[in-house]
């Protein structure tokens, strides 16, 4: 992750000042993703690896949330550009929760900081002025904008990072 105000582990993100080179009005979509590598780090530290894919309750296993994290902010990245998701984004999505020939939970956790970091890197070059054009969502081309893609993929990581946090506290019992 790029060194800015790092904030104190108690410290959230949103605190911590502003992120270098990030428009101002993404600055709260930024902290949010920063935030949520910072916990989704913190909530797997130790977790059992036997049990990265265990549907607890018909919920949604640990390792489903970790690799929907990535290929929900890649989606939705890929649709601030204007642009259509690709054959490996769809295949992508349908194998989200598939646990069959995995990666391990730390390889999720750094795919997930790597997209992150790939979406800070894209902030820095979006001219505020071109924020709030239109773009499209799916194949039924429903109506957002870039700044609402982009708040939104922070808003649903951090929505997932909440499940996250609860699958792997009742896995852990």
């Amino acid at each position: 992750m790029e060194k800015q105000n790092s904030p104190t582990p108690q410290e959230e993100y949103w605190l911590s000042g502003p992120i270098p080179k990030i428009p101002p009005l993404l600055q709260p979509a930024a902290h949010a993703l920063l935030q949520s590598v910072r916990e989704v780090k913190a909530y797997l530290m130790d977790f059992p690896e036997e049990q990265l894919w265990e549907n607890l309750l018909d919920r949604a296993s640990v390792g489903f949330h970790l690799r929907h994290l990535t290929g929900v902010l890649d989606r939705l990245l890929t649709y601030a550009k204007g642009d259509p998701l690709t054959e490996e984004q769809l295949a992508y999505l349908k194998n989200e929760g598939n646990g069959q020939d995995a990666p391990t939970s730390q390889q999720l956790i750094a795919h997930f900081e790597e997209k992150v970091n790939e979406a800070l890197d894209y902030f820095k070059t979006i001219p505020e002025n071109t924020l709030t054009e239109a773009r499209y969502v799916g194949r039924k081309k429903l109506p957002s904008t870039v700044i609402g893609l982009l708040f939104h993929s922070a808003e649903h990581s951090q929505r997932h990072v909440g499940q996250l946090l609860v699958t792997v506290s009742t896995v852990k019992r």
